[in-house]
């Protein structure tokens, strides 16, 4: 009977070791996900003053636009925690689809080289971005269903993992990813 008890009780060591550990590997999946996301933010934010000087001389009526910018990279660059650089990017993506926006009232500027090219990096970064982006929702979601399944949420519980959020596109550019495209002709 004593005997059978130590085996129950190693047993249940072994698979509370076995569940924290599987969920330290996800943490630090989801941590080595977003270490390659702020790689590419790193390289978006680096681009960002090129564009805003290759584009003040041609909207110098747009300025607002181009401090939306110039702040929302500031404030990108003040982001210490995965959810402040998560929360930061919102602001740096809405300011440069408002760039976007604004920069097809001036044809002389989108005919620039030094602009196109511009924007040809931040197209690829963008784009690669989004694929880091699937990774770490993907890491997340794996995390996020260890720290509520049972029998792992007990011992996340215990150890403060707790549910992590997403990398969405926020309110705001969720509702303008929503709308119909506007055509010209």
């Amino acid at each position: 009977m004593f005997l059978a008890i130590i085996v129950i009780l190693v047993v249940l060591v072994l698979l509370a070791i076995g569940l924290y550990n599987r969920l330290i590997k996800l943490r630090n999946n989801r941590e080595n996900a977003f270490a390659d996301i702020d790689v590419q933010l790193k390289q978006r934010l680096d681009l960002i003053p090129q564009l805003v000087e290759s584009v003040k001389g041609y909207m110098k009526h747009e300025s607002t636009v181009l401090t939306d910018i110039t702040n929302a990279r500031a404030n990108a660059l003040q982001a210490t925690t995965i959810n402040e650089k998560i929360a930061a990017e919102s602001q740096v993506s809405s300011a440069l689809q408002g760039l976007k926006v604004a920069v097809e009232a001036y044809p002389d500027l989108k005919a620039s080289q030094n602009f196109i090219q511009l924007q040809e990096e931040i197209s690829d970064i963008e784009n690669k971005l989004a694929a880091a982006r699937r990774f770490f929702n993907s890491a997340t979601k794996e995390l996020n269903n260890a720290v509520e399944t049972f029998p792992s949420n007990i011992l996340a519980g215990m150890f403060g993992f707790r549910r992590e959020p997403m990398f969405d596109l926020g309110t705001e550019m969720r509702e303008k990813s929503e709308e119909a495209p506007k055509l010209n002709f």
